[in-house]
C-alpha cells in the first residue's frame, strides 16, 4: 500500500479530532520512528510502497482513541534530551522546560557546578536529569512514590548520561532525609483541582496518570505545604525553593511562602503568561 494512500486514511480518520496539521504531524512522526522515512523522503519518492503497514494502523487506532502520540511510541523530547515516557509518567511539558532554565539562569555555571539538587515527584525525571546534564558537576537527587515512575526516570538517567540516586517516598509522610541538605529543591507536584478537570482535553484526561495530576478541591496546595515545610528542613541557608504551580493559586503560593519565612519570593509567568512558577530562599 502506497504510503501517500496511508496518510489519506489517516485525515480521513482523523480529522474530526485532531486540527489538519497536527493529523500531518503524527503521521510523519509515526513515519519516521517506525521507517526511518522523513516528510522529505516521502516528498521527493511519493510512490513509496509500504510493505508492512501494520504499525502504521495500530497507531491510528490508538490516535482515535485519543492517545498520546508521546505514548504510541514510547519517547519525546524535553530540554534538548530524548525521554521515554509511558502512562506511568506525565508527559514532559514545554512549561516545564522554562522551570528547569529559570533554576538555570538563577544558578549561572561554573558557580552552580557544585549544587545539591532534590527534584521532588520526579515522574520521568525530566527535571533531574535536564538540571544534571547542564550542571556536570551537580549532586542530584530526585524522589517519587511510584515504583513505576522510578523504573521510566532510570531509564532515562541512563539514556542521558546522567548519575542521579533515586528514592522512593510519599513526601506527604517523609518529613526530612536524613541529615541531607541541598542548595535547591524543586518540585513540579499534582496541582490540578478536582474542578478543573472539565478543562482537560480527554487525550490527557484518559491517559496520563491521576496521582500526578490531581488535588481535591479543599485541599489544593496540600503538596506545596508538605514540600514548603520539608524546604525548611532540608535547604540549606541562602538554598531555593522552585515549584510549578496551579495558574489560579499564584497569590496563594505567594502566602504560603511567606507563611513559611521564606524571603525573595518571585511569582513568574510563563510564555502563555499565565503564572506558572515561584521560588523562594530561605534566609536564616
Amino acid at each position: 500500500m502506497k504510503l501517500k494512500d496511508i496518510q489519506h486514511i489517516f485525515h480521513e480518520e482523523l480529522d474530526a479530532i485532531y486540527d489538519k496539521h497536527e493529523v500531518d504531524s503524527f503521521f510523519f512522526i509515526l513515519l519516521e520512528y517506525y521507517y526511518n522515512i522523513t516528510r522529505i523522503k516521502l516528498a521527493m519518492n511519493p510512490e513509496l510502497i509500504s510493505d508492512n503497514s501494520e504499525k502504521l494502523f495500530n497507531a491510528l487506532e490508538r490516535l482515535k482513541n485519543q492517545e498520546p502520540i508521546q505514548y504510541i511510541i514510547g519517547n519525546t523530547e524535553f530540554f534538548g534530551l530524548p525521554f521515554k515516557v509511558n502512562q506511568h509518567v506525565l508527559i514532559p511539558r514545554s512549561e516545564t522546560e522554562e522551570l528547569v532554565d529559570w533554576i538555570l539562569t538563577s544558578h549561572p555555571r561554573p558557580k552552580a557546578q557544585d549544587l545539591t539538587i532534590l527534584d521532588i515527584g520526579t515522574g520521568s525525571g525530566c527535571i533531574a536529569i535536564s538540571l544534571a546534564k547542564n550542571l556536570q558537576n551537580a549532586d542530584v537527587c530526585a524522589i517519587d512514590i511510584s515504583k513505576e515512575a522510578l523504573k521510566v526516570a532510570r531509564q532515562n538517567a541512563e539514556l542521558n548520561d546522567v548519575k542521579i540516586e533515586f528514592i522512593e517516598a510519599d513526601i506527604l509522610l517523609t518529613e526530612s532525609i536524613s541529615d541531607l541538605k541541598f542548595d535547591v529543591i524543586v518540585s513540579n507536584p499534582p496541582y490540578v483541582r478536582e474542578l478543573e478537570k472539565k478543562q482537560m482535553k480527554p487525550n490527557v484526561l484518559n491517559n496520563e496518570p491521576h496521582l500526578a495530576l490531581f488535588v481535591e478541591d479543599e485541599n489544593p496546595l496540600q503538596f506545596y505545604k508538605a514540600i514548603t515545610k520539608f524546604a525548611l528542613n532540608n535547604l540549606k541557608d541562602n538554598g531555593m525553593l522552585f515549584f510549578e504551580i496551579n495558574e489560579y493559586l499564584g497569590n496563594d503560593m505567594i502566602q504560603l511562602l511567606k507563611d513559611y519565612h521564606f524571603k525573595n519570593i518571585e511569582l513568574k509567568q510563563d510564555i502563555f503568561k499565565k503564572d506558572r512558577m515561584i521560588k523562594g530562599e530561605k534566609i536564616q
